[in-house]
């Protein structure tokens, strides 16, 4: 999996390219440690996510917990959306296309 980084003004988008198992659920917990405490709001760009584990999953909670619930989570795939809605998340996060 390769993740990409863009900050705006304080904002951080962070794309995700290929598989986030339990090998690059630590690359991305890496990017969400390395945050500022004041980052204002975090998009995940998951336009090129083509899976992710349940170890995938908890870095998407911890990402929400890291921003104070400023998440976004932006170009899901279907694949990921039937696991991100059969797993409740898309009750309780943002997402847009």
């Amino acid at each position: 999996m390769t993740i990409e980084k863009i900050e705006e003004n304080g904002a951080v988008t962070l794309k995700l390219a290929g598989w986030l198992d339990t090998q690059a659920a630590a690359l991305l917990e890496e990017q969400i440690e390395a945050l500022d405490a004041g980052t204002p709001s975090l998009v995940l760009d998951l336009a090129a996510l083509e899976y992710t584990s349940s170890a995938g999953l908890r870095q998407i909670v911890a990402a929400h917990k890291k921003v104070d619930g400023q998440l976004t989570l932006k170009n899901v795939q279907p694949e990921i959306r039937d696991v991100l809605e059969m797993a409740g998340f898309l009750k309780r996060l943002h997402v847009v296309s």
